[in-house]
């Protein structure tokens, strides 16, 4: 058993290896597409956006749409904190530089964006996880709504630049470490991937069953000893400052904050991607992710382009791209309910090809 493990470990960190060599290529090599490295970078922080929505929706059982107030808070805290002091005039020009004048590193602030939208999501989750399934969702919905507006408001503009933009801080494309250039696309998929691995480890561990007791059965997981309120409440603060450190890494990947980007539609387009991918699978939710951005930005793109007429009509359009892909995923949601993965993981599929493979076997001798 031990040589088994050990084993598969040495091919993870072959395969882990492997993937970091194509990706430092794909940010080295010219002639790259620009939108793949696009896909690439976004698909990697929305997985785990993804990730920590589908610990709550799929593994906890909890109904909640407050992702995007969640990445807000943590795009916010990195953006404000890492602004180099000599450049915050520029940024701050409306309110004299604002009231922080002090800088912090990189994985700092992203931690610090993380804890903030932990502690929120602690406070508002004392009332709102005593509500259920659609109530919670509506709640938390609201709460995103609201951190929104007052972060663009005005009084306080000092520490959060009112309805302007914040940049001049580090991004992936001027990321360093230790003095050293880290190429972007590298820095994408190994801040996000670390955050995965611990969600991974949390999962299977006694409180990742703890959680899917609870989703399964709440009065069944009481009665066997569970802390329904505790655990509940630790899910939702978890999975919370994943969203956080997610979005701090797309403030990294669009140089520039705004709280406009962070609406409801971002939230419904996260359990989009959580659903195609497959409620309670990790896998699902990054393989969800990739495909959700590689069809609806890359592959589709030329859907939206008039120059390109399908059988000689001239039915292409802008917009035309959206309404090709919602289309594909509704078929997606009407034949394939359970998504691409369903609830099960990449390293499930060899035991599930071999049932098949034994039980058509079997069927063959019956016969």
């Amino acid at each position: 058993m031990m040589k088994k493990n050990a084993k598969k470990s040495l091919i993870a960190i072959g395969i882990a290896l492997v993937a970091c060599v194509v990706l430092v290529l794909l940010d080295t090599m010219p002639g790259v597409p620009g939108m793949l490295v696009t896909v690439l970078q976004k698909g990697a922080i929305f997985s785990l956006v993804a990730v920590s929505m589908n610990l709550l929706n799929g593994f906890t059982g909890l109904f909640s749409l407050g992702q995007a107030g969640f990445m807000l808070l943590g795009a916010y805290s990195y953006a404000i904190l890492t602004v180099p002091v000599a450049q915050r005039m520029s940024v701050w020009k409306y309110y004299d530089g604002g009231v922080v004048q002090f800088a912090l590193p990189v994985l700092v602030a992203l931690l610090v964006g993380g804890l903030l939208a932990a502690g929120c999501a602690y406070l508002i989750g004392l009332p709102v996880l005593k509500l259920k399934s659609d109530y919670l969702a509506v709640a938390t919905l609201g709460f995103a709504e609201i951190v929104r507006a007052i972060v663009q408001s005005e009084s306080i503009g000092p520490l959060t630049n009112g309805s302007n933009l914040i940049f001049n801080f580090p991004h992936l494309n001027n990321l360093t470490f230790l003095g050293i250039n880290v190429p972007p696309t590298l820095a994408a998929f190994l801040l996000s991937g670390v955050c995965i691995l611990v969600v991974v480890l949390l999962i299977n561990s006694t409180y990742g069953r703890a959680f899917m007791a609870i989703r399964d059965d709440e009065i069944a997981a009481e009665a066997m000893g569970i802390n329904l309120a505790k655990h509940k409440r630790m899910a939702f603060v978890i999975s919370s400052f994943f969203a956080g450190i997610s979005g701090g890494l797309l403030a990294m990947f669009q140089a520039t904050v705004s709280a406009n980007i962070f609406k409801a539609a971002m939230t419904y387009e996260i359990l989009l991607i959580v659903v195609i991918g497959g409620i309670g699978s990790i896998s699902g939710s990054c393989i969800g992710a990739f495909a959700f951005y590689a069809c609806s930005e890359w592959l589709m793109r030329f859907l939206d382009d008039p120059s390109y007429n399908i059988g000689g009509l001239n039915i292409l359009r802008g917009g035309f791209r959206m309404v090709v892909f919602s289309v594909v995923i509704m078929l997606v949601v009407l034949f394939r309910r359970e998504g691409l993965m369903g609830n099960h993981e990449l390293s499930d599929l060899p035991k599930l090809w071999r049932r098949r493979k034994s039980a058509k076997e079997k069927e063959a001798q019956a016969k």
